[in-house]
């Protein structure tokens, strides 16, 4: 494909992601769902070149920013409380449904050697981290389920990467060592975090001299595939890696950014991230074009392989709520006899937690890796991909269904000590007493009384609104409607005098730029 044709077909994608995301948003369906089925819809457009994907460069190029967004947003704190789950989840779990998936796919097929079936346990059992991203942003969940999947699908395809690794050379010379993989896995997950650690520090210390805003937006967008890069070089977890080093940077972020910088980073990377998830998935769609010419067409595909798919996405799923369901009952155990204060997910946490599950670029990726002659390489390709295709559909756009069904209550132990409205008044009482003390000079005359009201006041109305939330609701919403309603006004204004000519442009931008903050910050204080 000439390389003009080659940006054609990528405008046209992001066209066609513009256009599917808007189907979705009136038809009420996840955006992936619309996505998946659309990329594969239109590979099979007469005339559309077939898409031939690099494994290893589509895992270079979405993974780590992808990471890196999933880090960055993260609550660190929750993180640090709940590592022992998460580690459950996102080494046991998956340890476990590849041993499961490869039982099954030997039992259906014994002729396949168990290193193809433990490489295909290792394709499929990892949750993706842009698949579970794009389930999440549409749901609500209490935060210990929230930060469960969140943390999983950050660190999960660390542990599929190396359990196929070892399954791909198993394959190869026929040997295969439990304990070196263990050791292996302990030593890129070690040697991920170091590197991790070394790159986010550089970025911290490289961001405080730089000085320059849009350098140092370009520092941080770059920092993913650089610890991703660096860590795959050094043959460690660059999965690991990315996650390290984004941690790092969201813990620092508050401090070493402006304001400014934060505004303007967050919204390019809001953007990038939106087209490159978006872009994931409708890369999955297109591939299904070669996956289907791979298994001889869809006829012989449903013919051939159908049923054994269809095991192979069973027991997926019910590998999941086996140990999700018996993790949960040890906790309770552990509880019963004071061994911990861990409270249990419960019958409802535990069926969310294990419908969540959702396979996306990671899975195809590894399964497109496969080196030409593996045993069994079309049929692992095939079932990948109706891996994805089923967790995707029948999984993303139930899991809402689930978790209303599931009724999850928010328990007492993950609620902050503080609401918002709390830490505003706290917040305020702060600012209050630095004005207080820098509204005299040292005489002791006032010399800001107006800015010493101005705060004063603030800081007694925000205490009074912690104490009374629900009665000023409905005031607090009426008076930020008002406030909109003259930012409206005052934009129209604005720009009518702009058009007459009567202002020029630099005042027209600075003084919308004025209004965009107060409209962003009612925005905000409204929801």
């Amino acid at each position: 494909m000439e390389p003009t044709h080659l940006f054609e077909l990528v405008i046209a994608m992001f066209l066609a992601i513009i256009a599917l995301h808007y189907a979705a948003h009136r038809l009420g369906l996840p955006p992936s769902v619309a996505l998946l089925t659309g990329g594969a819809s239109l590979a099979f457009v007469p005339g559309l070149p077939a898409i031939s994907i690099d494994p290893g460069l589509v895992l270079v190029i979405f993974l780590p920013p992808l990471l890196m967004d999933g880090a960055w947003s993260i609550a660190a704190g929750r993180l640090r409380r709940h590592v022992i789950g998460i580690a459950s989840l996102a080494v046991g779990a998956v340890f476990f449904t590849c041993a499961v998936v490869a039982v099954v796919a030997h039992l259906i097929f014994p002729s396949l050697p168990w290193a193809a079936c433990a490489a295909l346990g290792a394709i499929v059992a990892p949750p993706d981290a842009v698949a579970a991203r794009a389930v999440l942003q549409r749901v609500r969940l209490p935060r210990r389920l929230q930060i469960l999947l969140e943390g999983e699908s950050l660190l999960n395809d660390a542990s599929g990467l190396v359990l196929f690794r070892f399954a791909v050379a198993a394959a190869a010379t026929g040997a295969f060592s439990a304990g070196e993989a263990a050791g292996s896995f302990l030593v890129l997950a070690l040697g991920g975090a170091v590197v991790g650690i070394v790159v986010g520090t550089a970025w911290y210390k490289l961001v405080r001299r730089l000085g320059d805003e849009y350098l140092i937006i370009a520092a941080s967008v770059l920092l993913g595939w650089i610890a991703y890069l660096l860590g795959e070089q050094l043959h460690v977890s660059g999965v690991i890696a990315t996650v390290t080093a984004g941690l790092i940077m969201s813990w620092h972020q508050h401090t070493v950014l402006s304001a400014a910088m934060r505004m303007r980073g967050i919204s390019f990377w809001t953007v990038m991230i939106f087209l490159m998830e978006a872009a994931v998935f409708i890369l999955i769609g297109l591939s299904l074009r070669d996956v289907v010419e791979r298994g001889g067409g869809f006829a012989t595909v449903i013919a051939t392989m159908g049923l054994p798919m269809l095991a192979i996405l069973v027991a997926l799923v019910l590998a999941r709520f086996a140990w999700v369901f018996a993790a949960d009952f040890v906790i309770r155990l552990c509880t019963a006899l004071g061994f911990t204060r861990a409270a249990p997910l419960g019958v409802g946490g535990a069926t969310v937690l294990s419908w969540a599950g959702v396979r996306g670029v990671v899975t195809l990726a590894l399964a497109l890796s496969l080196p030409e002659g593996f045993p069994g390489r079309d049929f692992i390709l095939v079932t990948a991909f109706a891996v994805i295709l089923g967790t995707v559909l029948i999984q993303g756009t139930t899991l809402g269904r689930v978790i209303a069904w599931a009724r999850l209550v928010e328990p007492e132990s993950e609620r902050a000590r503080l609401t918002m409205s709390q830490a505003e008044a706290a917040m305020a009482q702060a600012q209050f007493g630095i004005v207080q003390s820098l509204a005299y000079d040292e005489e002791g005359k006032l010399i800001h009384p107006q800015l010493l009201e101005r705060y004063q006041r603030r800081a007694t109305s925000i205490i009074d609104y912690a104490e009374k939330t629900e009665q000023y609701i409905p005031v607090l919403h009426a008076h930020f409607d008002v406030i909109l309603e003259a930012v409206a006004i005052g934009r129209r204004e604005l720009i009518r005098l702009h058009r007459a000519g009567e202002i020029d442009d630099e005042t027209l931008l600075e003084l919308e730029r004025d209004l965009d903050l107060e409209e962003l910050s009612a925005i905000s204080a409204k929801a």
